[in-house]
């Protein structure tokens, strides 16, 4: 099993995390904002991993440390999951609908981050999480899970939906791209590393 425990103690946070890529989707938490819990519920669920996430934070100035460094420690996780990426997929994408939302999302595990976001919210809040905070959690898995990460709303209206269609898109995306493959020799990569 492709496992990582991730841990991450700052003055801002604490954060502790074990991964499980070849799960069926078990969820388990203990944190502070609860329409990111739901989020990541939806990641873990649609990506069939299984993560034990335990997060306090200084969520009393507002969510923005709580949110970037979970996405530290689970990028973090992914990366040591994997360890030497062979026999990986490398590539995955999904377009999810969700009622009135249509999402695409595409990632590469090469190494190299970056992020695409095109999420068009219309409301600050969803619950007590700002909706700029989604664009902090994809930018820190992106940089320290090493994805190539681009997601779109191609068209919605409702904000939740809209969340929760982004984050269903990566989870479907992410288990696409961490797949073992039994036809990929070594690495997905003509220079032979990733």
């Amino acid at each position: 099993m492709r496992m990582a425990s991730v841990a991450r103690k700052t003055t801002e946070t604490d954060i502790s995390a074990t991964l499980n890529l070849d799960g069926t989707g078990v969820f388990n938490a203990d944190m502070p904002i609860g329409f990111f819990e739901h989020m990541l519920s939806q990641v873990v669920r649609h990506g069939f991993f299984d993560l034990d996430l335990n997060v306090t934070g200084d969520t009393h100035i507002d969510g923005h440390h709580t949110v970037e460094d979970t996405g530290i420690v689970l990028g973090q996780g992914v990366t040591q999951a994997l360890g030497d990426k062979k026999g990986i997929r490398r590539y995955g994408s999904a377009m999810v609908p969700m009622d009135d939302v249509l999402v695409l999302c595409a990632v590469d595990l090469s190494g190299r981050p970056y992020l695409h976001l095109e999420a068009p919210f219309t409301t600050a809040k969803l619950g007590e999480m700002d909706t700029e905070l989604v664009r902090e959690f994809f930018q820190a898995i992106s940089i320290h899970g090493g994805m190539n990460l681009h997601i779109k709303v191609l068209h919605g209206e409702n904000n939740h939906h809209i969340a929760e269609a982004v984050f269903k898109a990566f989870g479907r995306a992410l288990c696409e791209a961490v797949s073992l493959d039994a036809r990929v020799q070594g690495v997905l990569s003509t220079k032979g590393s990733m």
